[in-house]
């Protein structure tokens, strides 16, 4: 039995078989969940004193390092971070040619 190796793409989410679009949406959500999760333990915080921190629940908070991608938007992540005190930057590159 033969072991086919195939190059990344460089986004997870797109070698899982997202498209395109859809692979990059989850590829930012999920950068952003980490820095959230890395802010709390750089903090050296409990989920409870997150919540109040970030201004959501403690099981919102909750769902964070559990990966629940599917329960946080862009918006809501970068709200969260705002409320942490962290700025948020966007970095707007042109992709490859479509047509």
């Amino acid at each position: 039995m033969a072991l086919r190796v195939r190059r990344s793409t460089g986004n997870v989410f797109r070698d899982l078989g997202f498209g395109r679009q859809e692979a990059e949406h989850l590829r930012v959500r999920s950068d952003l969940m980490i820095s959230i999760i890395g802010l709390l333990k750089a903090r050296g915080l409990n989920q409870a004193q997150g919540a109040r921190l970030l201004g959501v629940s403690q099981p919102r908070v909750s769902d964070l390092p559990r990966g629940k991608i599917d329960r946080f938007s862009i918006d809501t992540l970068v709200e969260m971070l705002g409320r942490a005190g962290v700025r948020v930057s966007i970095v707007v590159r042109r992709g490859r040619r479509v047509a």
